[in-house]
């Protein structure tokens, strides 16, 4: 996609002219997933340097933003539309220059997609240059976190409330969490100090302009940054309250199993005392008395050390 004389259109090539930076032609390159000859483009076409372009072309690199003469290579994630692993998100690569932007990406990116889209439609829609247009695509990217981290603040809430009835499945969703958690901060950290870098207008490209609006996208970032550290005290919060809801129940049980166990400590030495094939002091009564004499002190033994227990509040 290229503009010239202030027109937005689809070219198919782009020529070396176009890439000299007295030209007033300013040109986009998308490459979704690109195929081999596809990937030359950037270092047959655009001379880019050769750690750059294989940065680029390899699969996953953590968000970095590295100056080369004349442009700026970045690194940076956006939210998968694709779900099935922990917090899923792709790289997408700039190369942004004085007159050009190429983005590199795996082809699922929701953001570029809607950037084209709009180019598409406006003719006027890459009058800003290419750091106002990788602006809107970093701007998208940044905005398409907020739904999975409000998910991901849902699904806290609900754990919270169940931390306190003690559930032992709880912790399988527990370290779960944790584990996306650290993923997230794992690419929202270096982001975060990536688009800073931006908006602190530490590279020329970079106008006044361009770094006010960076700097907005900056402050979304470090927002989220620090949600997920705080999402993360919060789960460790929750399987603290967990463990000891589950050690106070616990103890509850071994509470009432020390009660049952005290109280036919005595019972059963009673019983196993008057059931030895010797002579023992009768109580009062004939034959058939002694069997209820022995239940009411049995009886007696009960209330008096449950008495004693309620008494000393161990129950």
């Amino acid at each position: 996609m290229a503009i010239a004389s202030g027109e937005t259109k689809q070219v198919d090539r782009v020529e070396p002219a176009w890439l000299d930076p007295a030209s007033t032609v300013t040109i986009w390159a998308d490459l979704a997933s690109p195929t081999e000859e596809e990937s030359r483009l950037l270092s047959d076409v655009f001379h880019f340097h050769p750690l750059a372009v294989e940065d680029a072309r390899s699969a996953l690199q953590y968000p970095k933003v590295e100056p080369y003469p004349g442009y700026l290579y970045l690194v940076l994630h956006g939210i998968h539309p694709k779900k099935g692993k922990a917090f899923p998100t792709h790289d997408v690569d700039f190369f942004v220059g004085r007159n050009f932007l190429v983005t590199v990406h795996d082809g699922d990116s929701r953001s570029i997609s809607r950037v084209r889209d709009v180019c598409d439609r406006h003719v006027h829609a890459m009058a800003e240059g290419p750091v106002g247009l990788m602006h809107r695509i970093v701007d998208l990217m940044v905005d398409h976190y907020r739904p999975d981290i409000e998910e991901l603040e849902s699904r806290i809430n609900k754990l919270e409330e169940h931390a306190f009835g003690g559930r032992e499945h709880i912790v399988r969703q527990v370290l779960k969490l944790k584990h996306e958690l650290a993923t997230l901060r794992r690419i929202l950290i270096p982001q975060r100090d990536v688009i800073a870098r931006l908006a602190r207008r530490e590279f020329t490209i970079i106008s006044d302009e361009m770094a006010y609006r960076f700097r907005d996208v900056s402050d979304h970032v470090v927002r989220m940054t620090e949600e997920a550290l705080l999402f993360h005290d919060r789960v460790t919060g929750i399987f603290e309250v967990n463990l000891a809801a589950v050690s106070n129940r616990l103890n509850q049980v071994v509470k009432v199993l020390t009660v049952m166990s005290t109280i036919f400590l005595p019972l059963t030495v009673l019983t196993g005392m008057w059931g030895m094939n010797i002579p023992l002091p009768h109580l009062p009564g004939g034959p058939d008395a002694q069997f209820w004499w022995i239940t009411g002190i049995m009886l007696a033994i009960i209330v008096t050390m449950l008495a004693f227990f309620r008494r000393n509040d161990w129950i």
